[in-house]
């Protein structure tokens, strides 16, 4: 299955710590860079978000290593997010190198925040294919629109 979204970054050398590899916590911030492209290229932008008085957070994450990256490496990122039912989202990413060994496998259940209520959304879905100017880059047909 093709991945809905993904991105391309180069190991950085400020990335990289004492044992010559990519610290672990740089692997969140790759998924976390994916996400935030994903989510713009849909077109939930800042801006989108403070009209609506919504924002995505994260409830939970888990990371699964399986390969070192190290300096200079380019790695693709990729994205899915998957809705269900009720107040949580998932979003999977996996970070593969450039031989086609994946890296790290990524995890996060999220939630849409209704900031004015500080409350989460109860249909995230419905209320994100509302949002977006491109709904099907997640996932999701675009609303019907009543005449």
């Amino acid at each position: 299955m093709q991945p809905q979204f993904s991105v391309r970054v180069t190991v950085r050398s400020y990335e990289i710590d004492s044992l010559g590899h990519v610290n672990h916590a740089v692997y969140h911030q790759y998924g976390e860079h994916a996400r935030s492209e994903h989510l713009l290229a849909a077109g939930y932008t800042l801006p989108a978000q403070q009209a609506s008085q919504t924002g995505v957070v994260m409830l939970e994450s888990r990371i699964r290593y399986l390969r070192e990256l190290t300096f200079g490496e380019e790695v693709e990122i990729t994205s899915d997010i998957e809705f269900g039912t009720g107040k949580a989202f998932r979003i999977e990413h996996l970070i593969r190198r450039a031989d086609g060994e994946n890296a790290a496998e990524i995890s996060c259940v999220f939630g849409l925040l209704d900031t004015a209520a500080r409350r989460l959304v109860r249909e995230p879905k419905e209320r994100l294919a509302t949002l977006l100017e491109r709904p099907e880059l997640i996932g999701l047909d675009q609303p019907k629109v009543l005449d």
